[in-house]
């Protein structure tokens, strides 16, 4: 007689099966063999960009954090969350002479951008804020990745040269994701360092450029401003352009840096502001098939999707981004 057929049993370690008493699951949630719904989404969060000061620095870029879709070096993981609410923080520009404000997405802050200086008075950020023309001795700029990540989430600010005459002085340009702000040189202001292109949106945007410094507007020659860095930073001023001596501001939802301001009158007295920051972003992308998407709470944070699967969020203003199935 032929013989019985075979079997094979498995039974599932991870999973609930059959009925289960409150008190069990209470117990395999606090062991975490509990089945969860998790979402694997990929970021891009920048911070506001530190504002230009009024003599010479530009304001360093918000903090750049990404998971992919830029340049690899800058790639951190993506974050494994659970279905529910999280509240996202995007952080302001900082006005002129100020700091930017962080930026926020589950565990991962992306720091302001340091305030561009005046009399040794940049400060350190996301990116750091370049030196302003009226900082003898020390006229270094500030450093970026403050405090430290990594990948990075930004770079230094540029020098000051102060120099003996007022035709030799340039501001520092403020730093950028991707590179530290130039150093000003005699008449000339550095440029703001270059962001990070990013393509989370399926459109490649630059994100996170630094503020250009100025030079000193009561120089016998206007001189040569610093430009803005790549990624919506704002330009610094020279002698003649513009008239009113005022730093170009960063690039709304960029995190730019403003760019630096300079001396609106003969006898010094007055002074051009320097530009304020960029504010930051915050954008989340849920890959496809895992069944997700997103909705939030706020007409200044909507939700696209490229394909019907990936879902997208553009986040512009702090709000509520929820993850359900």
């Amino acid at each position: 007689h032929a013989g019985g057929s075979g079997i094979v049993i498995v039974k599932e370690l991870d999973k609930a099966s059959g009925i289960w008493s409150l008190n069990d699951q209470f117990d395999q949630l606090e062991q975490g063999t509990w089945p969860s719904r998790i979402a694997t989404v990929d970021y891009l969060v920048v911070a506001g960009g530190g504002g230009g000061n009024p003599y010479g620095g530009g304001g360093g870029a918000g903090g750049y954090r990404a998971s992919g879709y830029g340049p690899s070096p800058l790639q951190g993981s993506a974050q494994e969350l659970s279905l529910g609410t999280y509240a996202i923080t995007v952080g302001g520009g900082g006005s002129a002479g100020g700091e930017g404000d962080d930026s926020v997405l589950g565990c991962i802050t992306s720091a302001g951008g340091g305030q561009g200086g005046f009399s040794n008075s940049s400060s350190a950020g996301g990116s750091g804020g370049g030196e302003g023309m009226a900082s003898p001795p020390t006229n270094t700029g500030s450093a970026g990745n403050t405090p430290p990540v990594d990948p990075p989430q930004g770079n230094a600010g540029g020098s000051a040269n102060i120099g003996p005459s007022l035709a030799s002085r340039g501001g520092g340009g403020g730093g950028g994701a991707t590179a530290v702000g130039a150093n000003g040189s005699s008449g000339t202001g550095g440029n703001g360092g270059a962001g990070a292109p990013n393509a989370i949106t399926g459109t490649a945007t630059t994100y996170a450029g630094g503020g250009g410094g100025a030079t000193d507007s009561r120089a016998p020659s206007a001189g040569t401003a610093g430009t803005g860095g790549a990624g919506g930073g704002g330009d610094g001023v020279n002698g003649i352009s513009p008239s009113s001596k005022v730093g170009g501001a960063g690039t709304a939802n960029t995190g730019g840096g403003g760019g630096a301001g300079t001396i609106a009158s003969p006898d010094g007295s007055a002074y051009g502001p320097g530009g304020a920051g960029g504010p930051g972003i915050v954008i989340a992308r849920a890959n496809p098939g895992q069944g997700v998407y997103f909705t939030t709470c706020s007409t200044c944070a909507p939700v696209t999707s490229l394909d019907g699967i990936n879902q997208i969020a553009e986040i512009k203003t702090s709000t509520n981004l929820n993850i359900i199935d």
